[in-house]
């Protein structure tokens, strides 16, 4: 039985001897982002925008007396869902709403940011809600021109939620809707 064990702790330690493991890191596939080319579209609703080349407009068939679409990347399995309201004396009740549902997100969003946008000149305010972490709508907006006007926007992913892997695609689309935003002019406001 002693030699038996000895035989056994000299095989472990001849076995032993060689080079000491390095773990693997996690990888994650590359991303290929396409270049940012525009186009200016008008979705039958009373505005327009530029929206990237590389995305596309689905109307909602569920929703065809309204004007609430979506904004598709199937590349990145990602969409932004657009609701457009008209102002009816009730500017107050959809800016709240539009913030509640911006901040249900906080259980899970490591942070928030915001960003007022201003554009006088083309009568379009609003605000942009950048959220960190994994949360299931990574940035949010809404626009107006506070009288007759009323645009939501909030990115989704096709995916399930991991804030590290898709920062590049985040980030990237964020872009995009800063250029819509920057693009975006009312079809009949008080500023033309």
């Amino acid at each position: 039985m002693k030699n038996l064990i000895c035989l056994i702790l000299l095989a472990m330690l001849v076995t032993s001897c060689g080079e000491n493991p390095v773990p693997k890191p996690k990888g994650y596939f590359r991303i290929d982002l396409p270049e940012k080319d525009y186009r200016a579209v008008s979705p039958n609703c009373p505005f327009s925008f530029e929206i990237p080349a590389y995305s596309r407009i689905q109307m909602r068939s569920d929703r065809p007396e309204t004007c609430w679409f979506n904004l598709d990347f199937p590349k990145n399995k990602a969409q932004v869902h657009f609701t457009y309201k008209p102002v009816e004396n009730n500017l107050k009740t959809m800016l709240d709403e539009s913030h509640h549902l911006s901040y249900e997100h906080h259980v899970k969003a490591q942070d928030i940011q915001t960003r007022v946008v201003v554009r006088d000149s083309a009568c379009v305010f609003g605000l942009v809600y950048y959220l960190e972490g994994d949360v299931a709508s990574p940035v949010q907006f809404y626009l107006t021109d506070s009288t007759q006007h009323f645009l939501r926007g909030s990115l989704y992913f096709n995916v399930r939620m991991n804030s590290d892997s898709l920062r590049p695609v985040i980030s990237y689309i964020s872009e995009d809707i800063d250029h819509l935003i920057s693009t975006l002019s009312w079809s009949s406001n008080r500023c033309r």
